[in-house]
């Protein structure tokens, strides 16, 4: 039975329909960025709502539809919590109706997450100056993703939530990439890939109008949403899963964006969420707003960057990464803030047990070897993570073959060098990295003894 909608929603599915049904060399698969926001929510709502239609009718539903969230693993915890439950539904109700839709989670590389970037190598906090975030959370991946599909299938289809009401920017951008008397454009980052805005012309009041009128139809509750909506009232902007325009403005501002955001003065939404009964996330907010005041504090910087060049500025102020002091300090209140928000929230982790093994794995690489990160861990939590130390019998062992303490320590380091590079399943660099260690100890005992690797 095709439902009845009002006109101009009627439209966007009818056009949704027609798209899907052209005929093209790839069979091109469909790509819909989903965050578990408004917009998307509503786009994925019609897209699902023509398919089923389509079904109705009669027409064999041949299209692949990959429906892929992008998270950044700082995913604003409220947010996070609701989106895994959207996408198990999803899941479930694809199997169920026989709709091709399948659901992809991605990921930022280890390496790349936020806090491998500002506890383990130390960069300062994004601003709208140096915002390497976007492009090392959001791009990478979900571009990694489009190209994977690219390979498989020869082309494929973006499907964004984008609309000009949403702001003169997004207006502008929808304007500059469209091709006239084309549904379809091309994709400004992506080769062989296409993008497809169904709802660019909805207002506001009309994506509340679906959201609130229309019953979701993988059976979702779509008021839990709305609830969201209503406790971290802000603004209406929305961090997209799929990144269409590196001038895309920043996610900070978002009620869907990242919890650590420094890129904003203010995290509105989450002191929103905060005075709305959500109590259990103000630690989260005061870590935050430490890290941003923090920020361009010359005691926590270095005076050169992490390739060498000198970074202070004309008042003497460092202007360089974080200093190794500052670092150790910040995975010390990081796990603080974590275990007290586990207290109300068991779930939550703030940081991965990955993320600890490759931040070590980073400070070894800077010449940390004296801060364990798994002693931070049992400092806070009383008790060890999975972690690369040197075992009693490999130390025993060590002891009896090296001639003096300091032989001793430099195999350790070596060994710690070594194994690290095993557990990020990376060797790449290996041999460079030894090397520096041991450039480091012939400088700090003399170029009396020679090393053999």
């Amino acid at each position: 039975m095709i439902m009845k909608l009002p006109q101009r929603i009627r439209a966007v599915v009818d056009d949704i329909k027609d798209q899907y049904l052209e005929k093209d060399r790839y069979n091109r698969p469909w790509i819909i960025g989903f965050s578990g926001g408004k917009d998307s929510t509503v786009l994925l709502m019609l897209s699902w709502i023509a398919m089923q239609e389509l079904k109705e009718e009669g027409h064999p539903l041949s299209r692949k539809v990959y429906v892929v969230c992008n998270d950044t693993m700082v995913e604003n915890p409220v947010i996070e919590e609701y989106v895994q439950k959207v996408l198990a539904k999803i899941k479930c109700a694809a199997i169920e109706q026989g709709i091709p839709v399948s659901v992809t989670m991605t990921l930022p590389e280890l390496e790349d997450s936020f806090w491998c970037c500002v506890i383990g190598k130390g960069y300062p906090a994004p601003n709208n100056a140096f915002r390497y975030c976007t492009e090392k959370m959001k791009i990478k991946p979900t571009s990694k993703f489009i190209l994977d599909q690219v390979a498989a299938d020869g082309e494929a289809i973006v499907l964004i939530g984008t609309r000009k009401d949403e702001s003169a920017t997004r207006a502008k951008s929808i304007k500059r990439h469209e091709v006239k008397g084309h549904r379809l454009s091309k994709h400004p980052l992506n080769p062989n890939t296409y993008t497809y805005a169904p709802i660019k012309e909805l207002m506001l009041e009309e994506v509340w109008w679906i959201i609130n009128s229309i019953p979701s139809p993988w059976g979702f509750d779509n008021q839990i949403l709305f609830k969201i909506y209503m406790n971290a009232s802000a603004d209406d902007y929305e961090c997209p899963t799929v990144i269409t325009d590196k001038s895309h403005p920043s996610c900070g501002m978002s009620r869907f964006g990242c919890w650590i955001c420094t890129v904003v003065k203010e995290d509105q939404s989450m002191t929103s969420l905060i005075k709305n009964g959500v109590k259990w996330m103000k630690p989260l907010l005061d870590f935050r707003n430490r890290l941003q005041a923090n920020r361009n504090v010359s005691k926590y910087r270095r005076p050169t960057r992490r390739n060498g060049q000198p970074a202070v500025d004309e008042s003497g102020h460092n202007q360089g990464n974080y200093t190794m002091e500052y670092r150790i300090q910040l995975l010390r209140e990081l796990l603080q803030v974590q275990k007290e928000t586990q207290q109300y929230r068991g779930s939550i982790d703030l940081i991965s047990e990955q993320e600890l093994i490759a931040i070590q794995v980073i400070w070894y690489r800077d010449g940390n070897f004296d801060t364990k990160v798994n002693d931070i861990y049992n400092e806070i939590y009383g008790y060890n993570i999975p972690n690369n130390a040197i075992s009693l019998e490999e130390r025993l062992l060590l002891e009896k073959a090296c001639k003096s303490p300091k032989h001793f320590q430099l195999v350790q380091q070596l060994l710690a060098l070594q194994k690290s590079k095993i557990l990020m399943m990376r060797k790449i660099g290996l041999q460079k990295d030894l090397e520096n260690r041991l450039d480091t100890s012939k400088k700090t005992h003399g170029n009396k003894e020679h090393y053999i690797i």
